[in-house]
């Protein structure tokens, strides 16, 4: 669990610096698409789709659009 913990907590401070802009979500999509290994974008979508707890709005809907890719 404390691997998932340190994830939320990465991916919620990428959304955080996107959230002034107005496509702050597909901005924090982009970049874990980018920037992120598969593995670990796959962990936070699983993540996110079994309840997701502590994850940022912006971030929830980057994932969102990561699940539907």
């Amino acid at each position: 669990m404390q691997e998932i913990d340190h994830l939320v907590k990465m991916a919620n401070q990428i959304a955080e610096n996107f959230s002034f802009h107005g496509d702050a979500d597909e901005r924090t999509a982009d970049h874990l698409r980018r920037f992120w290994a598969p593995s670990m974008r796959q962990r936070l979508v699983e993540y996110s789709s079994g309840g997701g707890g502590g994850l940022q709005p912006v971030l929830q809907r980057a994932l969102q659009q990561l699940a539907e890719a």
